[in-house]
């Protein structure tokens, strides 16, 4: 589990926050828990990512630090209004320690109230980012709409297993769509952000980098915790910013399960980040 999970509560997901930071990493805090059905539990979540941003500020480790946020572990299947809420407060939070918020994708269903959560989030909190994934056949569509100035987009590949209808099937297919969006991405005004372990879509983006003549300040790599170390140090040792995605509580063994059953060859990735860390 502490491979890819930092721990079950805050004292151990700040400790490695720590440790990634003192070695030229950059981090997004991410509260496992997706399945909220209660209020209560809507408002526990909330509260940990107010308790946890506090922590971040009296620590100095923002901005180097952010946080990721479902809506749905926020109240969004309960009520979009109270995860609303719950976000503006989760923002107004990372405002006040120094840092920002990302609203992180789900399946395909939740993908128009994400961001028109978004949209409105970014009215008072315009460093709020959300998370697109290139399986799904609209997210050109959305990169288009969101390159704009002061917007920060984390293009991943998607994890969800969605119908042919709205998503690409193939692994091809799928890595066609993320370059076609990383192409939009880069040549826009916002701020990229490239989540993908595959080494042939890492040098892809490092290339249109350059094509678009993007400095190493103007783009950031993101990686799971525990998967490619080595490849998130070289990234950083090259002058680029590597956020690593660093999920902890309580729901760690869901989390994992998840991963693996949502898309099989996640299996491979996890497998591989085993033996590459030995």
């Amino acid at each position: 589990m502490q491979r890819f999970v930092a721990g079950r509560g805050a004292d151990e997901v700040l400790r490695v926050s720590r440790d990634l930071a003192d070695d030229g990493l950059a981090v997004s805090l991410d509260h496992l828990g997706g399945d909220t059905r209660t209020i209560e539990q809507a408002v526990a979540t909330r509260d940990e990512y107010l308790a946890v941003l506090g922590r971040l500020r009296d620590l100095a480790l923002t901005p180097a630090v952010e946080v990721s946020v479902k809506l749905s572990a926020l109240g969004q299947r309960i009520d979009e209004k109270l995860a609303y809420e719950h976000a503006r407060a989760v923002c107004a939070a990372a405002v006040e320690a120094g840092t920002t918020v990302t609203l992180d994708a789900e399946d395909h269903s939740t993908t128009d109230a994400t961001l028109e959560t978004l949209l409105e989030l970014r009215k008072d909190f315009p460093s709020t980012g959300a998370a697109l994934q290139a399986h799904l056949r609209r997210t050109e569509g959305d990169c288009r709409e969101l390159a704009t100035a002061g917007s920060r987009v984390r293009l991943c590949k998607g994890a969800y297993t969605e119908p042919e209808s709205v998503a690409f099937q193939s692994p091809l297919d799928v890595d066609k769509s993320f370059v076609r969006c990383l192409n939009i991405l880069m040549s826009g005004e916002g701020y990229p952000m490239v989540a993908t372990h595959d080494p042939r879509l890492i040098a892809i983006a490092e290339d249109r980098a350059r094509w678009f003549d993007r400095s190493t300040g103007e783009y950031e790599f993101q990686l799971l915790y525990g998967v490619r170390p080595e490849e998130q140090a070289r990234l950083a040792a090259s002058g680029h910013t590597v956020r690593v995605y660093l999920p902890y509580g309580e729901q760690w063994y869901g989390y994992l399960m998840r991963r693996l059953a949502e898309r099989p060859a996640n299996l491979g990735v996890l497998a591989r980040a085993v033996t590459s860390t030995k």
